[in-house]
């Protein structure tokens, strides 16, 4: 099954400059969007109240989500422990008006029983019987020391991930890999910085994800350009990457079509939860298939790789030398 005929050859290096240079654009933005605004770190990173609730009678989940908004806890996190058990976990910002209000008013006992009370009259807004099971504060599931080990881990990889492609391909091929495996990272975590969609354990599980996916559609299109460079002789660089790109092209948009109708999917049918995960799945599906083509292969191009690059390397035989 092919999309695009592979005997056709598009001059996508023909627009190198142009496509790298939105690219680079596109990294500075957002590399400014986080440094500004930041991410909207959700509860698994900030901690906040959390409140168990029972009612009398079987309610849906999509329904207490709708309560809460219309009071006023935006971003609140219900999780669903039968038909009528639910847990509701608010952000640090949703309680500091009960904090305010438990310091001022001492027959309060803590912000966390203010703040169930006022979870208990949104809940019952429409009548629905509702009791409080408990209230406390929780911490976030992330904490300086694990977030300080994940960034460690994630460089490890990424100089893992060069050292064997350096020497099961070349330099080169390395340095664009990365290089554009950061470019997909950075800006699905400044699509986030931009939005203000909530940042949590999901969409951080996507963005590795995203890593990973950018990484193999990179090394698929790279392989085939090691191929070329070693059955072909009189062809350019330029002239071999174009190819390359272009026998594989068929192979790239069926697998990102694919991935994306189901990321689609997650994300209309999937529920609040699965929102952020499948948004940034959809955003680094888009990003990274669109690098591969006109970011890492350009940035190939112009790191200078050629046919000598690919070759097995002869090692000087000083006997052979004194041979007639």
């Amino acid at each position: 099954m092919e999309f695009f005929n592979p005997n056709r050859n598009y001059d996508f290096m023909r627009y190198r400059r142009f496509t790298t240079g939105v690219a680079i654009f596109l990294i500075l933005a957002s590399i400014f969007l986080l440094a500004t605004r930041g991410l909207n770190f959700a509860l698994d990173f900030t901690g906040g109240t959390l409140v168990e609730v029972q009612y009398t009678e079987p309610m849906e989940q999509s329904k207490l989500n709708e309560l809460l908004e219309r009071a006023g806890f935006e971003g609140a996190l219900v999780q669903r422990f039968s038909a009528t058990e639910f847990s509701v976990r608010l952000a640090p910002r949703d309680v500091e008006v009960d904090a305010a209000t438990a310091a001022a008013d001492s027959s309060i006992d803590d912000s966390s029983a203010a703040t169930a009370n006022r979870v208990l009259q949104a809940l019952a807004a429409d009548g629905d019987r509702v009791i409080i099971k408990r209230s406390e504060f929780v911490g976030p599931q992330v904490g300086k020391e694990l977030a300080y080990n994940g960034i460690i881990a994630v460089l490890v990889v990424l100089a893992g991930i060069m050292i064997y492609i350096a020497i099961r391909f070349e330099w080169k091929f390395a340095v664009a890999t990365v290089v554009g495996e950061a470019h997909d990272v950075i800006v699905t975590l400044g699509f986030f910085a931009l939005t203000g969609m909530d940042f949590d354990l999901t969409v951080l599980a996507a963005i590795l994800a995203v890593d990973g996916y950018s990484v193999n559609d990179k090394i698929v299109v790279f392989d085939r350009v090691r191929e070329l460079f070693r059955a072909t002789r009189k062809e350019t660089p330029e002239q071999v990457i174009n190819r390359s790109i272009n026998t594989t092209l068929s192979r790239t948009i069926m697998t990102s079509l694919t991935t994306l109708l189901t990321c689609i999917a997650l994300y209309v049918w999937g529920g609040p939860t699965l929102q952020g995960f499948a948004a940034a799945l959809i955003i680094g599906i888009v990003v990274g298939t669109a690098s591969t083509v006109f970011f890492a292969a350009p940035l190939l191009l112009n790191l200078g790789v050629n046919k000598e690059d690919l070759m097995p390397k002869t090692q000087d035989d000083p006997e052979l030398d004194r041979r007639p």
